[in-house]
C-alpha cells in the first residue's frame, strides 16, 4: 500500500499547477486541499509549512488524516521544483525523471533555466516591472534547449521539465490572446505577434505540444485564471 499523499494549493497558482501535473502524469493518488491564500487558515502556518506559510505544499506519508487536521508524523515538502524532484524520486517508475543519469541532468537543468530565463521575466512583463524584451531572450535560450523534432523538454518523455513550464505557457497563451497584465494595452498582442515570427517557431512548436497534452487540459482552468488576472491587473500602464 503507498504512503498517504496530500497536496495543499491554490487552484490559480502557476506553482500549484506545476505538481497537478506531475501528479496527473504519474497517475498518482492524492488528496488535494484548497488553502485560501488571502486567509490562510492558523494551522496550515503552523503545522504545514511554517517557514513561509505558501503553497504549494505536499505532506508525504504518516496517519491517513484529515487534511485540516495534518499528522506531525508526515514529511512536509515545500516549494514547487523542490517536490517536482521529491515526487520524480517517489515515484521513479513514473518516468517524471530519466533513469539516465545525463537525461537526468538535462530534466534539472532545464528546470532551472525554465525559472530563472523565463519564468521570472515573464512575470515581471506582465507585471510591468520591465518590458518584454527579456522574456524573449529567455525564449530563445529555451528554444536553444530543444530537440528539432522532440515532443517533451528532454528525451523521448514527459518529466519534471515539462511539467516545471506548462503552467507558464498556458498563462503565456492568455497574455498573449487577451492582452490581460498591468503593461500598457496592446503590448500583450504586440509580443503575441513576435512570437508567430520563424525565430520562435520551434519554441512555439513545442508550446503547441504542450497546451495540448490531457493532463493540462484536466488541471488547467483557462476560464478561471482569465478571472483571475482580471481581478489582479485592474490598472495598466500608460
Amino acid at each position: 500500500m503507498s504512503e498517504q499523499l496530500t497536496l495543499y494549493l491554490y487552484k490559480n497558482s502557476p506553482y500549484c499547477e506545476k505538481i497537478e501535473l506531475a501528479l496527473a502524469e504519474a497517475n498518482v493518488p492524492y488528496k488535494a486541499y484548497q488553502i485560501d491564500i488571502w486567509n490562510k487558515p492558523e494551522w496550515f502556518a503552523t503545522n504545514v509549512n511554517p517557514v513561509s506559510g505558501k503553497v504549494p505544499v505536499v505532506t508525504y506519508g504518516g496517519p491517513n488524516v484529515d487534511p485540516d487536521d495534518p499528522s506531525p508524523l508526515s514529511a512536509k515538502v515545500a516549494e514547487s521544483n523542490v517536490i517536482l524532484e521529491f515526487l520524480a524520486d517517489v515515484y521513479p517508475d513514473s518516468g517524471l525523471l530519466p533513469k539516465d543519469p545525463v537525461l537526468r541532468a538535462k530534466v534539472r537543468f532545464f528546470v532551472n533555466a525554465a525559472t530563472k530565463h523565463l519564468e521570472e521575466p515573464c512575470y515581471a512583463f506582465v507585471q510591468w516591472r520591465e518590458p518584454y524584451d527579456n522574456a524573449l531572450k529567455g525564449i530563445e535560450f529555451i528554444q536553444g534547449l530543444l530537440e528539432e523534432d522532440g515532443d517533451f523538454a528532454v528525451g523521448d518523455h514527459y518529466t519534471i521539465a515539462d511539467a516545471s513550464i506548462s503552467p507558464l505557457l498556458a498563462r503565456l497563451k492568455i497574455v498573449i490572446e487577451t492582452d490581460i497584465g498591468k503593461f500598457p494595452v496592446g503590448m500583450g498582442y504586440k509580443l503575441g505577434e513576435e512570437l508567430k515570427g520563424p525565430k520562435y517557431a520551434k519554441f512555439m512548436k513545442y508550446v503547441q505540444r504542450i497546451l495540448e497534452r490531457p493532463s493540462l487540459k484536466k488541471t488547467h482552468d483557462e476560464e478561471s485564471a482569465i478571472a483571475f488576472f482580471k481581478t489582479i491587473f485592474t490598472e495598466r500602464a500608460q
